[in-house]
């Protein structure tokens, strides 16, 4: 998959899964659609995780980046 976007591929896993639903697919087609919705899952799924890396992060009090923990502070309430 080769410089495919997130929007294409996410179109493209709901197109494959409402033809799977209708389910008047036949059987070595749903097995390819099958196969190539795991791929388009796999690659949305490593988008959505890299995404989540680099927005995951806090300015500090003197400005600095750090990482974001979501248990810290907790109990501080």
């Amino acid at each position: 998959m080769s410089q495919q976007t997130f929007a294409v591929a996410m179109s493209e896993l709901e197109e494959i899964v409402r033809k799977l639903e209708q389910g008047d697919v036949p059987l070595e087609e749903a097995i390819d659609l099958y196969k190539k919705g795991m791929e388009l899952s796999q690659f949305c799924h490593e988008k959505l995780q890299n995404a989540e890396q680099q927005l995951i992060s806090i300015v500090n009090e003197n400005g600095e980046k750090q990482p974001f923990e979501p248990t810290n502070g907790e109990g501080s309430l």
